[in-house]
Formats: C-alpha cells, sequence, structure tokens
C-alpha cells in the first residue's frame, strides 16, 4: 500500500509492508500540493498527478510515471483560462480519474471551474456549460477561496460537483449543461437559509450501493438524498457538536455506510480536543465513534481533500491527514488507526493506491 501525501511545502509517499510505514524524503519541495491522485494504467505503474502551486511559476498539474522521482508539466502549462474568461487560475483543488474512462481525469479548480483531461491529465479543457452557468455571478468563496473541489462521477454519465459558496450542482448529460441540487440543505449564514444555491458544501460522496443516495457534510452538518440531489434531510443527529467538517466519505463496497470527522464550527477544534472518525453504517440514522489509535489533547483539523478511502481485503482502507502534519491509517475499516506520519507540514491532499 501507498499513499501520496500533498501538504502546505512538498509532497511525500508513504509506504507499508509487513514491517509497517516507510516515509519517502519530501519531494517537490519548494511546491504546495493542493491535490494529487493515483491514475491506473493496465500494464504500468500508476501515474501520479498533482495539483501543485510554485511559489515561482504558479499552479499547474504535474505528473510523474514513477512514483514521484520525476516529473513532466507540458510547457505551454496543464491548465489555462481561455482568453474570453478574464480568469486565471489560483489552485487545483481536487483531481479524479474517472472510474469509467481510463483515459480521463476531472480537475476542480479555483476559481470555481470543473475542467476535463481527455489525455490521461497531460492537458485539460475547461467545461464551459458549468463556468458559463448563469449563477456563477452570485457564486461565493469561503477561507479557501471560491473553489470547485469535489467531482463525482455515475455510470449513466451523471456528474456531481461541490462548490464553495454554490453548493451543489449536478449534470445529466455527461457534463454538458448544470443545475443546482441543493434543496434542504441549510445555510443558516445566509438570509434565506434554504437557498437554491449559494451553501457551502464541503464535501460529497455517492453510495457504493446506491448511486441515487448521496452524502453531503456541509458548513452546518451532514445531509442526505435519496434521489440524486433532488431533496436532502439532515442526518447530523448523534454526531458531536455542531456537525460540522470538511470530510465526508462512502465505504467503498458497503452501501448505507459512510465515515465523518466532526469538529466545533467556532473554533475548528475536534469535540472535547479528541480526534476522531465518526462511522454510519444505516446511512446517517445512527453514529458510532472510532478512535482506536488516534490521539487526544488533539486541536487541528482534516481538510476536505486530505482523506481518502478505497477496497481492501473485506472491509476498507482508509487514511487521513492533519494540519498539524500527522497523518493516520486504517486497514481495517475504522476499528484501529496507526499512525504513518508526523511533523509534515499542513496536509492538504491525500490519495491512497492500494497496490
Amino acid at each position: 500500500m501507498r499513499l501520496a501525501i500533498g501538504t502546505r511545502k512538498g509532497l511525500w509517499l508513504a509506504t507499508r509492508d509487513g514491517r509497517g510505514w516507510a516515509l519517502s524524503q519530501p519531494l517537490q519541495d519548494m511546491a504546495e500540493f493542493a491535490s494529487v491522485a493515483w491514475m491506473p494504467r493496465p500494464g504500468a505503474p500508476p501515474r501520479l498527478l498533482a495539483g501543485a502551486r510554485s511559489w515561482f511559476w504558479g499552479p499547474a498539474v504535474r505528473s510523474s510515471e514513477d512514483g514521484g522521482l520525476t516529473w513532466t508539466e507540458p510547457e505551454a502549462g496543464s491548465i489555462a483560462f481561455p482568453a474570453d474568461t478574464g480568469a486565471a487560475l489560483e489552485r487545483v483543488w481536487t483531481l479524479e480519474p474517472d472510474p469509467f474512462d481510463p483515459d480521463v481525469v476531472w480537475a476542480g479548480a479555483e476559481p470555481h471551474a470543473l475542467w476535463r483531461s481527455a489525455d490521461g491529465g497531460v492537458t485539460f479543457t475547461l467545461v464551459r456549460g458549468l463556468w458559463d452557468h448563469p449563477h456563477r455571478a452570485h457564486w461565493m468563496g469561503g477561507a479557501g477561496g471560491p473553489a470547485l473541489h469535489n467531482v463525482h462521477r455515475r455510470a449513466d454519465g451523471w456528474t456531481f460537483v461541490a462548490m464553495t459558496g454554490a453548493g451543489v450542482y449536478r449534470s445529466p448529460d455527461g457534463a454538458a449543461s448544470w443545475e443546482p441540487a441543493n434543496r434542504g440543505i441549510s445555510a443558516d449564514f445566509l438570509p434565506d437559509s434554504d437557498p437554491e444555491y449559494g451553501q457551502c458544501v464541503h464535501r460529497i460522496a455517492i453510495d457504493s450501493a446506491d448511486p441515487h443516495r448521496l452524502y453531503a457534510q456541509n458548513h452546518g452538518g451532514v445531509f442526505r438524498s435519496d434521489d440524486s440531489g433532488d431533496h436532502w434531510h439532515d442526518i447530523s443527529t448523534g454526531l458531536p457538536e455542531s456537525a460540522f467538517g470538511f470530510v465526508v466519505l462512502a465505504h467503498p463496497t458497503r452501501g448505507d455506510s459512510l465515515w465523518v470527522i466532526p469538529i466545533r464550527a467556532e473554533t475548528m477544534f475536534p469535540a472535547d480536543g479528541r480526534l476522531r472518525a465518526w462511522f454510519s453504517a444505516d446511512a446517517g440514522a445512527t453514529w458510532q465513534e472510532q478512535g482506536d489509535g488516534l490521539p487526544d489533547g488533539f486541536f487541528a483539523v482534516v481538510l476536505r481533500d486530505a482523506a481518502h478511502v478505497v477496497p481492501y481485503g473485506n472491509d476498507a482502507a482508509l487514511a487521513f491527514g492533519t494540519r498539524n502534519g500527522l497523518v493516520f491509517a486504517s486497514l481495517d475499516g475504522g476499528a484501529s488507526f496507526e499512525e504513518v506520519a508526523r511533523g509534515l507540514p499542513d496536509v492538504l491532499s491525500l490519495r491512497i493506491w492500494p497496490e
């Protein structure tokens, strides 16, 4: 098993064998890594993609064929806004290989924009249907900027994105046309607490057994939709504090199962200073605390792209990194965690390659 760990200053790789975890030296240590992704390649090692931001050259998507030892980047840049948009790329907040097309990669960026690559993440094209949406003028930013930070694809071609200060949008026609899908997701920080759009949705996930069931970790709680985003309802009851947080992960093989990592909205600290994952096996009807191996006396957070889950054995492996440079992994579906790394810069992104 390998982890790609993107931080505020550099990228690390962690590998696990029968003796435990081994951490690499820092790679590309003069760049910020807001997003990372492993891209499967039949008959070859996975391609490692990274949304990196150099303090000298700016943001771009870089790729590596050898696990991060060497990197390539198109001379003209991998992502560039067309001149008529008047926009410039600030960050690439998420990279998602398409689960149904081995050549396609999706990128979510700041400012709010969705990009599609048809050549394995080498070059990207702006998805104009979302960029030109009439709601754009009213979308807002958050503490992390006006970001599109989450992309999910379904086998039937539907595409879902989550955006800071805009909410959940969906496309039923392969990312050509878009509509908001936020009914029922509260936005208590706005004059209208139940708007059509404008919610600060931090993360979404799709149930592995029912693709019409979605989960959302919102600024104001955790929500579920059973009808592809037509309607949402709050499933925060049983979670500690305000159920604020940045992470929601759906179990990759078991339906109705998900994890969140709640924190207090007022302080951005875990409840009672205890870092914990919370798991539900009944689509959010009840929640179970998972913390074996996780610390008490802890006052940092896990950011939205700094957690990942993959199938592993008869269950799942999940891992996450924190803003104070700790990384934890569980190989038994959250029943227990082990420390992977400590002392890193702020962890912004993390992806697992199960091998």
